[in-house]
């Protein structure tokens, strides 16, 4: 940008000359002087060091991680990335399937994702009706993590009671290096290959990731089989403008296990259900991802224009054949600006987002994995507009007051091409927030808010299988009020997170399974209550054990649910079936940086979850043990071990909800893998 250097500024350059030299020449007022130069970095992907602080001065509870953090371990699914972010609950079935919930968000969805909105570098990745999958997002492919609970993800669109989280990709000026190899292998036949290169061009830079992870699996029938790749383009157009462009795409082909009863799953753990075997349940998705974030700064502030194009195909034998390909298209401008309101400081962000999608949803009978008879054929379309703002107004130079809204109108159609019968429905909302922020110090801060949260029901909870038939049913809304106050700081030695909310909801959708092999059904509850506790703190018992720079660091996540029904008709004041009320995460790390670290973790599970909302069956506690550890054996090249579940511990991972365990199957359980151990090797360049 412009740099102006007028005549007594210019003092410096003649304090330069030599001393002769001003003598003999005359004194002389210099004119103006412009120098042309052009701000480092990047205009639509900041700075890892600047995305760490955009996350640290939200005035909510927002979590902040680095790839660092999970580079020297396995890191094959989001269990692996989040497994230390307060209040985020992820379990792993098998391959990259899993269960994620943020406070409570599809806390009992079973299978994919609700509630909460998946962003890959600021963008959606969920599909139009709400929907989303778990497998485009690559962990060996991020650079940082952000995730926003709630309403606290206002600033991205995003006002559902889970919230958003921001998966963020390298580009070629965030990169660690221009060349990053890995390799890893691991028992059960599992081994990955992943490669990353990027460079610059001038004004324009590249990058290009690829991974490749195969594995027979830990239990029968759950070979598994991804191949993901992930690559970006920008260029800067001007010093004020630049354009990049994303593509990914992805390959993913799973067997599936299924579920078994609790007994099952502790006694014969790597057993495959009867179900999925006579069925060779199985699911493989084909997507394609395109998208544009172009940024222009002015003298007011900072435009972002994104887009993107999501196409998806889908082949998922388990009852029936459920065959379907569909495309999600989206654009979203947004400014944000800093200026002086009456002399006060004042930071404000304005957005918008329209996407929408069609989704071709086919069923056949299941000849073992093969398509027969058809029985389905319709179409699901969704649309949406949405509107919003946050400002931030520092009315003391500690202290700042945080008002926001969405404003939201979604529909939903489906179309049935066998009986030409034709359903829709429309669900607005406006959903306000409000809070306050105090920052004592510049590394300490106090927070409140109270929001408004709005989930619309995907196609998943609108269309309920009935006689092996897709039925429309016109769920409402889910509605929340939360109310959230916590703290957040680091000091020499550590750093702490703690959160405390607490969420008012009607007509919360759950989920209850009628069949193991077949969906879940929803249902609107009446008044339920989702609190909890979220803290995360770490602390350096010593330093300079041996070395004037090496530790030895506690740490400590705890994630503490309290989900439950207020005077059901039928379930009175019972806990909501789905996740275990305590979570806990403790590890020990001795590091010498740049050299070795030596990390041995514990997770414990004090009380399994409910898998019935009657209150009448539950998993089991457990307690597993792990190991980490790495060596830089040269510059850039590192190998690491991850030894996972020591003790061979049974315990459930996951499991689905039911209604009553003396009603139902009770094959709703997913066991937990055994002793495992992976070893690799990365090599930066």
């Amino acid at each position: 940008m412009p740099v102006h250097l007028r005549a007594p500024g210019a003092a410096f350059l003649i304090a330069l000359l030599p001393a002769t030299a001003l003598a003999q020449a005359p004194v002389a007022t210099l004119p103006d002087l412009t120098v042309i130069g052009r701000a480092p970095g990047s205009l639509t992907v900041p700075s890892v060091e600047q995305q760490r602080k955009q996350v640290e001065l939200t005035p909510a509870a927002a979590r902040f991680v680095e790839a660092e953090e999970f580079r020297n371990r396995r890191a094959f699914t989001l269990r692996d990335v989040l497994a230390e972010t307060p209040g985020v609950f992820v379990q792993d079935r098998y391959g990259q399937e899993l269960r994620l919930s943020v406070r409570g968000s599809g806390i009992a969805r079973g299978f994919h994702l609700r509630g909460v909105e998946l962003l890959q570098d600021g963008i959606p990745v969920n599909l139009a009706d709400g929907s989303g999958d778990f497998y485009q997002i690559d962990p060996l492919a991020l650079r940082s993590v952000s995730v926003f609970p709630g309403a606290n993800a206002l600033a991205y669109g995003a006002s559902t009671l889970g919230g958003a989280i921001n998966f963020v990709t390298p580009t070629a000026q965030t990169a660690e290096a221009a060349n990053i190899l890995r390799a890893e292998a691991g028992v059960w036949g599992s081994w990955r290959l992943s490669g990353q290169v990027s460079r610059m061009f001038g004004d324009a830079d590249a990058l290009a990731n690829f991974s490749h992870f195969s594995t027979d699996g830990w239990r029968r029938h759950s070979r598994g089989s991804y191949d993901q790749f992930n690559g970006n383009a920008g260029y800067r157009i001007s010093d004020n403008v630049e354009t990049r462009f994303y593509v990914g795409i992805y390959d993913t082909r799973q067997l599936l296990p299924g579920a078994l009863t609790l007994s099952q799953a502790l006694n014969t753990p790597r057993m495959a259900s009867a179900a999925a075997l006579a069925g060779n349940q199985a699911r493989n998705v084909q997507s394609q991802r395109f998208a544009n974030r172009t940024t222009v700064r002015l003298e007011a502030g900072q435009i972002d224009v994104d887009s993107w194009v999501i196409h998806k195909s889908l082949y998922h034998p388990i009852f029936q054949v459920i065959d379907q390909d569909g495309l999600t298209w989206g654009v979203a401008p947004r400014w944000t600006s800093g200026f002086l309101v009456g002399g006060l400081r004042n930071d404000l962000v304005v957005g918008g987002r329209y996407f929408a999608g069609s989704n071709d949803a086919l069923q056949y009978v299941n000849n073992r994995g093969s398509r027969g008879a058809q029985t389905a054929s319709g179409v699901q379309r969704a649309t949406n507009y949405e509107a919003y703002l946050e400002n931030r107004l520092w009315v003391l130079p500690d202290v700042a007051l945080v008002a926001g809204a969405k404003a939201l109108r979604n529909e939903r159609d489906y179309e049935n091409r066998l009986t030409n019968q034709q359903y829709s429905r429309i669900y607005d909302g406006f959903n306000p927030k409000l809070g306050l922020l105090w920052q004592p110090r510049p590394e300490v801060q106090v927070f409140g808010n109270v929001s408004r949260s709005q989930d619309v029901p995907d196609f998943s909870d609108q269309l309920q299988t009935v006689n092996n038939r897709p039925v429309w049913v016109p769920m409402q809304a889910q509605r929340a009020w939360t109310m959230e106050v916590g703290t957040r700081g680091r000091t020499d030695r550590g750093g702490w997170d703690l959160t405390l909310f607490r969420s008012n909801l009607r007509g919360q959708l759950l989920q209850f399974t009628v069949d193991p092999s077949i969906p879940a059904n929803t249902f609107n509850a009446g008044t339920t209550v989702n609190q909890g506790v979220e803290f995360a703190g770490r602390y350096d018992l010593w330093q300079g054990l041996l070395t004037a720079a090496d530790r030895l660091t506690l740490g400590q996540v705890w994630t503490y649910n309290d989900f439950r029904f207020r005077a059901d008709r039928q379930y009175g004041d019972n806990r909501i079936a789905g996740l275990p009320p305590h979570v806990l995460r403790t590890t020990l790390t001795y590091a010498q940086p740049e050299r070795f670290f030596l990390r041995p973790n514990l997770d414990w599970v004090p009380q399994g979850a409910w898998a019935d909302y009657a209150n009448t069956l539950r998993a089991n506690s457990y307690v597993k043990l792990g190991l980490e550890a790495g060596v830089t054996v040269g510059p850039g090249v590192s190998v690491f071990l991850d030894a996972r579940n020591l003790t061979n511990k049974r315990y459930v991972s996951d499991l689905s909800t039911i209604t009553n365990a003396s009603q139902v199957s009770t094959a709703v359980f997913y066991p937990g893998e055994g002793r495992s151990i992976y070893l690799g090797t990365r090599i930066a360049f």
